[in-house]
């Protein structure tokens, strides 16, 4: 089976902010949309996160 596209890939980073402005300014990656989470939704352990999600052309997605 050969893969056909990828819909996102995920990267730790330590400022969100900071990534999604040099992302845009740099490689020109719009900003799609953040998601922010208190608890680990399968577990509900207590978790706080965020997931940014950055266009990268071609129906592909950078995550962070």
């Amino acid at each position: 089976m050969q893969i056909q596209k990828i819909h996102h890939v995920a990267y730790r980073c330590k400022d969100a902010k900071q990534t999604v402005e040099w992302y845009g300014k740099y490689l020109n990656m719009n900003f799609i949309l953040a998601i922010a989470e208190n608890e680990v939704p399968s577990t509900h352990e207590p978790d706080p996160y965020m997931h940014v999600f950055l266009d990268a052309g071609g129906g592909n997605v950078l995550a962070f």
